[in-house]
């Protein structure tokens, strides 16, 4: 299985097409089937101060599709209900990026909000029954982590929506029930002939938080696809959610999204040229290099090139000139087709060792052996490094023509 690599998505689309509704479960889930490392979600809730669970990750096939499930096994002994308040202090406290615990908590907070809308309570007194449990704060802290890892703008399909009347600890309650729809206030929703609860309020409210919009595929190129699957299949509605992550096609018309800086010195050092590079690398820039030119009077000179993301046109810009010795610059808009990255780990006689595979448009193919790893295992085993080279090398050719022959890596 495919793993993604960190900011994976930075720049692109990831959209879940919800066409059997939507659960914590069945979004975390497909999030893991696309490619996020299941550390990723395990480091995010192994900070929480809660215990009694234990979480795993089966494969299996639906409708004749391979999907990925992810579970919450929760011990016999009740859990005890939790409030708002308790929730966002558990997540203020936990050691988890800024990014992650900002999300989880507005995930509870809309999931609050409905809540004491429907009950007649403040969003500090209303207490949680099934939304407050061990398994849904473990998938909203694990959706919430694996957003973050990925890094691309989330966009979601209408909501389907179904009928009939599902069984709560208030007793008997519509479907949708009542903080759902209080919850999709001002979303997309489609409704469906299933009798049951497609949607639930964890589902709603993880796509009202951190969705930028809803509609259909947007254009796109698809890079990765992941399929999760939630506990409930129907005859008209398996039960799957597709995540499909990848890059935007911009019209012709539309601004250029990258930019190159430029700017030429005749009386710089290597050593300082060398730090404002890093620094440049430091703010954002999505690559940077050097060249030699010669300038006026014959003078031996450096190039400093910067490509950056328009939104960081002006930011790099100025601190190349506040780091080098340049008293002006001038810049150009650029296109850019960068291919997507995935990294595979494979077997050597001197260990494991990650391949790094990446996948452009028109079903373009590359794989490069991490030069770290290979470097490490040269040392430990002490052989050549060209010999551990070749050989992974060998190996990631087979990657590629396993997958050109239409097989998954």
């Amino acid at each position: 299985m495919e793993i993604l690599e960190r900011d994976a998505g930075v720049g692109g689309i990831l959209y879940l097409d919800c066409f059997s509704g939507l659960s914590g479960d069945m979004i975390l889930s497909a999030l893991l089937d696309l490619g996020v490392p299941l550390e990723v979600v395990e480091s995010a809730v192994s900070s929480l101060p809660i215990d009694g669970y234990r979480i795993r990750v089966e494969n299996e096939t639906r409708r004749s599709v391979r999907v990925t499930r992810f579970f919450v096994d929760v011990d016999e002994k009740k859990q005890p209900h939790r409030h708002f308040s308790g929730i966002r202090e558990m997540i203020e406290q936990a050691k988890l990026e800024p990014g992650i615990a900002d999300l989880a908590i507005d995930i509870f907070r809309n999931i609050a909000v409905a809540e004491a809308r429907v009950h007649g309570s403040t969003i500090e007194q209303v207490h949680f029954h099934e939304v407050g449990a061990v398994d849904s704060i473990v998938d909203i802290v694990g959706i919430a982590a694996a957003l973050n890892y990925l890094g691309a703008a989330l966009i979601c399909a209408p909501v389907p929506l179904g009928k009939g009347f599902v069984e709560t600890q208030h007793g008997t309650l519509p479907v949708p029930a009542p903080a759902t729809m209080f919850i999709l206030k001002g979303v997309p929703v489609e409704g469906t002939e299933v009798e049951a609860e497609l949607t639930t309020p964890t589902g709603a409210a993880i796509v009202k938080t951190a969705a930028r919009e809803f509609g259909p595929i947007p254009k796109m190129i698809p890079q990765h696809v992941g399929f999760g699957a939630g506990a409930r299949s129907h005859e008209k509605r398996s039960g799957i959610l597709r995540a499909i992550l990848g890059l935007p096609v911009s019209d012709e018309d539309d601004e250029p999204r990258c930019w190159v800086i430029e700017a030429n010195m005749d009386d710089i050092t290597g050593e300082i040229a060398a730090s404002a590079m890093e620094g440049l690398f430091e703010k954002g820039a999505l690559d940077a290099w050097i060249e030699t030119i010669q300038m006026k009077k014959g003078r031996p000179a450096l190039k400093m090139s910067v490509l950056c993301n328009r939104e960081d046109l002006e930011s790099l810009g100025a601190q190349l000139m506040r780091e080098t010795t340049t008293i002006g610059l001038r810049y150009h808009a650029v296109g850019r087709m960068e291919m997507s990255r995935s990294v595979h780990r494979v077997d050597t006689p001197w260990g494991s060792v990650r391949v790094k595979v990446a996948r452009g448009p028109g079903g373009s193919l590359n794989a490069a052996p991490e030069f770290e790893d290979c470097k490490r295992a040269a040392l430990e085993h002490r052989i050549p490094l060209k010999r551990v080279m070749a050989e992974v090398a060998g190996i990631a050719q087979q990657l590629l023509d396993t997958e050109r022959g239409g097989e998954k890596c």
